[in-house]
This record gives C-alpha cells, sequence and structure tokens, in this order.
C-alpha cells in the first residue's frame, strides 16, 4: 500500500443532500458529515482535490449547507447527476481527469448504491479507493455494512477520515497539524 499524497489525492463527496440525509440514522449522519468536513478541509488546506456530486438536485435538494460552505471554501465543482455511479457522468468524469489523481477517498451517502458504484468504476479503472467507515451512511445499518463490503470487494481500503488526515500530515508539530487537530478532537 502506497502512502497517500495530498496532491495525487481527491475527496469525493457522493450526494450528501438535504432529502436523502433526512433519511438517513442521526448518528450515521452526524459521523458522515464531521468526517467530510475533516476531509474537506485537509484537503483545502494540503493540496488535495475535491470534487462533489448531487444526484438529482431538483428532487433531493443541494448539499447539505455546513458542507456546500466548505466545498465552496475548497472551490470544488458540485456536480449534479441522474447516474448512480459518479463515473458515468460526463461532468464528473470531465473533472476527474483533469485533476487526475492517483488516490481518492470517496465519502457520502447511499453506502450501497452512489458510493459503492463510484468507488467500483473508480478501482476498475486503476485508481486507488479508500472508503472512510466514518464518512458514509445508508438508511439501513446493513446496507451500510453491506455497501462497505461491497467496496472493499471492488478493491477499496475501507479506512477512518482521521487515518487519512494523518496520512497526509506525516509528522506533527506543523500548522496544518494543529489546525486539523483541532477538527479531528
Amino acid at each position: 500500500m502506497r502512502r497517500l499524497e495530498p496532491a495525487a489525492s481527491a475527496v469525493i463527496v457522493v450526494d450528501v443532500q438535504e432529502k436523502l440525509a433526512a433519511a438517513m440514522p442521526a448518528p450515521q449522519m452526524a459521523a458522515l458529515t464531521r468526517a467530510a468536513t475533516v476531509l474537506i478541509e485537509a484537503a483545502r488546506r494540503l493540496g488535495a482535490a475535491v470534487i462533489a456530486t448531487e444526484q438529482y438536485p431538483a428532487g433531493l435538494g443541494r448539499t447539505l449547507l455546513p458542507l456546500a460552505e466548505r466545498l465552496a471554501e475548497a472551490g470544488a465543482p458540485v456536480i449534479p447527476k441522474m447516474e448512480f455511479s459518479a463515473c458515468d457522468a460526463l461532468e464528473f468524469e470531465r473533472a476527474f481527469l483533469q485533476r487526475a489523481p492517483r488516490a481518492a477517498i470517496v465519502v457520502g451517502l447511499e453506502a450501497h448504491v452512489c458510493v459503492f458504484q463510484t468507488v467500483r468504476e473508480l478501482a476498475a479503472r486503476g485508481v486507488t479507493v479508500h472508503v472512510p467507515l466514518d464518512g458514509v451512511a445508508s438508511r439501513r445499518d446493513d446496507h451500510r455494512l453491506a455497501g462497505l463490503d461491497l467496496c472493499r470487494a471492488a478493491g477499496a481500503t475501507i479506512t477512518t477520515a482521521e487515518t487519512v488526515v494523518f496520512d497526509w500530515l506525516r509528522v506533527a508539530g506543523t500548522d496544518d497539524f494543529r489546525h486539523l487537530s483541532k477538527l479531528i478532537r
């Protein structure tokens, strides 16, 4: 397994939208929101790319406001789609290829549908994929667990947001470490 390097990484935030989020168990959404916030901020500070998607935003709403604000600060494109796999959406494909990351950290909704299908396609293309277990949710916990198992079977490494951030940081004592460790606590 290769070390994650921010400059060769992209955080992919899949469909963390108002109506979808309202249907998720509250503890899962709290963990996902925290993990996504930490990853987006770490990506912004350390130079990783960030791309977000919204599944049918006219029906499912926009990205949750706290994450939408972080995405805007990071300069991340937010791409509307109808496809379950983000990789099947032409605009996502363009944004991803423009950044050409070697590794993708995928968080979002739902673990067993859009997250899994995106992870499977990225892994099939040779991208190293990491899925933080604290960064995904599904309406039912058994579906979330099945989604994580499917992601692992597709070739993803199941990890945590904190693991990704500390791999990117490499060392304690820096301004970036102090800033990000406050978010992680």
